[in-house]
């Protein structure tokens, strides 16, 4: 009967060390929180407001070079620049991935293509060479050229110099519409 007795009380002894260490623990914390508590609500308050106007991005491919890119969602992207927009599916990537590419032809730039055989495609923004589609993805998917014409009020020619590159040399990406622009990239690294 002792020993059971001297058993439970050496675990009672051991709980209450640890509820007591819980205890400290759990005050020191609430005042750590206390004294803090604007610094983190700050910190959250300035993590809304940078993500409604940038976020930041990986590229995942070598279509582009850089790793790491800005986007600044409050700034359109202009010919030249670097623009993000949201993908709207079919193909590899799934629908609503961001994705990164150089804005090349803008409304009333002419898109054309030349045949040079056995399904590829030279495309040309105004008589410039911007890449050459071909008939199979580097994983052989079959892919389908993009559309040629003037490019439409609200439409944009994006464009990558990788030959791997899905741009709008391709169905799966086309003329990407204003509503897809998310903004202006930036690479970082």
């Amino acid at each position: 009967m002792c020993l059971v007795a001297n058993t439970t009380t050496r675990r009672n002894a051991r709980f209450a060390v640890l509820r007591n260490n819980q205890l400290k623990y759990l005050n020191a914390l609430h005042a750590h929180i206390e004294r803090q508590i604007i610094s983190y609500l700050l910190g959250i308050l300035l993590v809304c407001i940078f993500g409604h106007f940038y976020c930041i991005t990986f590229n995942l491919t070598n279509s582009l070079p850089g790793t790491v890119f800005l986007i600044d969602k409050s700034a359109h992207p202009k010919k030249g620049d670097l623009a993000a927009f949201v993908y709207e599916g079919g193909g590899p990537y799934p629908k609503g991935a961001y994705i990164l590419k150089i804005m090349t032809g803008v409304q009333g730039d002419v898109v054309t293509a030349t045949d040079i055989g056995h399904g590829f495609h030279n495309y040309f923004v105004n008589g410039v060479f911007v890449g050459r589609s071909k008939p199979y993805s580097a994983s052989w998917i079959p892919l389908e050229s993009g559309p040629t014409g003037t490019l439409p009020i609200g439409n944009y020619y994006m464009a990558a110099p990788n030959p791997d590159s899905l741009d709008s040399r391709y169905s799966w990406i086309g003329w990407v519409k204003d509503s897809q622009i998310i903004g202006r990239g930036i690479r970082i690294l």
